[in-house]
């Protein structure tokens, strides 16, 4: 459950290129046919042009979409997404296990059994004990990342970790091959939380001390060679590696090398033009300013473009005066215009007006539309609330240049309703602290939210589960907290079918939607140039971060 990387502002490739959705979007390059990737050639250097650098090379602390995409180079889990454009991206598929794994006693405890052949980077078996201590880790205190480790899997309150309070009784290790997690409660989907970063394994002991954010011990396909932090990063072959226990990664470059700290427009220049090792070279979004000038057949062939896997809303602070009436909010949803929305965002080509909380990437996710823009209809129920209006409300907004253009898009749709709007800008930096932190946010607020996998699971509870609302660190932005929705989180939760649960999740963004708790504003798209020798480059349906990482490689090594 990620802020929107459109709005947070995330590293490296996700600052500039979100996830793809389906419908068109997690396409390849155009000219290499409907639904198909050219596969690259074995060999060669895949350099990557960014604006900022990774937040953490430790998965125990670094998770957002272009990290979690990197992490796939360097790390293994028991489980991770598969490799595709599309549906093929945000499938759930076995990574270091055998399977999926097996539930018992109420999908309350998971059996997980490890492949043959599973060794890190310098030699050093990857066994249970190992995949048991790497979890155990997001215990510590100084970790961050996901919190599903700590969420679903029983421990005691005073647990910290293996650096400080020795092993978890609750993974269990019977051999060096099998892995038995005994959660807090039934969880069928236990497999999908399993592809977060924090649930790499390392060797028992190591990591301390922050010591992976510098030297990462690898499981996957390549290991860190060199690494400048802020300036660049190069990525060579694990020895270790067996491409026989790994069905998802290609692994066909031998080298990936990242420069950081390159602006936005430098990089467009040097991707439009494409010379020398550039042609090699993948990055992210183009500028709006950039659009108008990949029209050429040349540039079109290198274009991949699709719907981002976030969406970006307006948060209605439901505590406030005036808007604790539903009807006040009701009127807001229908007042703005999602069409200069869209504008203020670049225009079509990077952003699609959103009508459901859950975008298009999820699975179960029901197509309405709640509150179609209508000033007549917002003007009634104003009037029916009885403020008609005159009063001020407060929308806190980073001070970036298209956000802005957002808040002043919303600020002149609520005009006509004598609605004033206060934009008051927030540093970057303390933007999600602020409004996070329910003593200091205001009226509304812009934000946005990726899921952690394709399902409801990871967007609405976090977002709208009342009993979720803290004092500090605090996602549910508007407030709520409706008995009846809490009630509908808590029962599809139990539901043993994931399918029908995400059906359910789909039925249960109607219902939270009639209270109005937002409104969703836009689903933003990518659109990338890749360098001309790039080949097996798709935009995926999993990572709010790009291109997957993962099938990437050289059309020809040589060049």
């Amino acid at each position: 459950m990620r802020r929107s990387t459109a709005i947070a502002g995330a590293t490296a490739l996700s600052t500039l290129m979100l996830a793809a959705c389906n419908g068109g979007a997690g396409t390849p390059a155009k000219g290499t046919g409907p639904g198909s990737v050219q596969e690259p050639a074995k060999g060669g250097t895949v350099r990557v042009l960014a604006t900022a650098d990774f937040s953490h090379l430790d998965p125990g602390l670094g998770w957002d979409g272009g990290v979690n995409n990197f992490y796939r180079l360097i790390y293994r889990g028991l489980t991770t997404f598969g490799a595709g454009p599309g549906a093929k991206g945000t499938k759930v598929v076995p990574d270091l296990a055998t399977d999926l794994g097996t539930p018992s006693d109420n999908a309350r405890t998971w059996t997980y059994h490890l492949k043959d052949g599973l060794a890190f980077q310098d030699g050093t078996p990857i066994d249970s004990a190992a995949v048991k201590f790497g979890i155990e880790r997001a215990w510590d205190p100084g970790m961050g990342g996901s919190p599903y480790p700590k969420r679903l899997i029983d421990a005691p309150r005073n647990y910290k970790g293996p650096y400080r309070s020795g092993d978890l009784d609750s993974i269990e290790t019977p051999d060096a091959k099998t892995v038995v997690f005994h959660l807090k409660k039934s969880f069928p989907d236990f497999p999908s939380a399993l592809t977060m970063p924090n649930f790499t394994p390392f060797p028992k002991g190591t990591g301390a001390a922050h010591a992976f954010d510098t030297k990462p011990i690898a499981s996957g396909p390549y290991k860190v060679a060199s690494y400048d932090r802020g300036t660049s990063l190069k990525l060579v072959r694990n020895p270790h590696w067996k491409a026989s226990t790994d069905s998802v990664r290609a692994a066909e470059p031998d080298a990936f090398e990242w420069t950081f700290g390159l602006d936005g427009a430098t990089i467009d220049e040097r991707m439009l033009a494409g010379q020398g090792t550039d042609a090699n070279a993948i990055a992210g979004t183009i500028q709006a300013a950039t659009l108008s000038r990949i029209q050429t057949p040349q540039l079109k062939e290198r274009t991949l473009s699709g719907l981002s896997g976030c969406t970006t809303y307006l948060g209605i602070n439901t505590t406030r005066k005036h808007l604790s009436d539903v009807r006040v909010r009701q009127a807001i949803a229908y007042a703005v215009n999602k069409d200069t929305v869209v504008a203020a965002l670049g225009g079509k080509q990077l952003a699609a007006e959103a009508t459901a909380i859950q975008p298009p990437t999820i699975r179960g996710r029901a197509e309405y539309d709640p509150y179609p823009h209508n000033a007549a209809k917002a003007r009634k129920l104003l009037a029916e609330a009885g403020p008609r209006g005159g009063f001020t409300l407060t929308l806190d907004n980073r001070p970036v240049a298209k956000l802005t253009a957002v808040a002043v898009a919303i600020q002149e749709a609520l005009k006509p309703l004598n609605i004033k709007v206060k934009i008051n800008n927030i540093d970057t930096s303390s933007y999600y602290e602020v409004i996070g932190t329910p003593a200091k946010q205001h009226d509304l607020a812009l934000t946005g939210w990726c899921p952690d996998w394709a399902s409801g699971a990871t967007f609405l509870p976090p977002l709208f589960d009342g009993r979720n609302i803290t004092p500090t660190a605090n996602n549910n932005v508007a407030q709520i907290d409706n008995a009846a929705v809490n009630e509908r989180i808590d029962e599809i939760a139990a539901m043993k079918d994931v399918a029908a649960a995400n059906k359910a999740y789909g039925a249960l963004d109607k219902q939270i939607m009639a209270h109005a708790p937002i409104v969703p504003l836009a689903y933003e798209k990518a659109i990338a140039v890749t360098g001309s020798n790039i080949a097996g480059a798709y935009l995926s349906d999993a990572f709010s971060g790009g291109i997957d990482l993962v099938s990437v490689g050289l059309k020809d090594p040589g060049k």
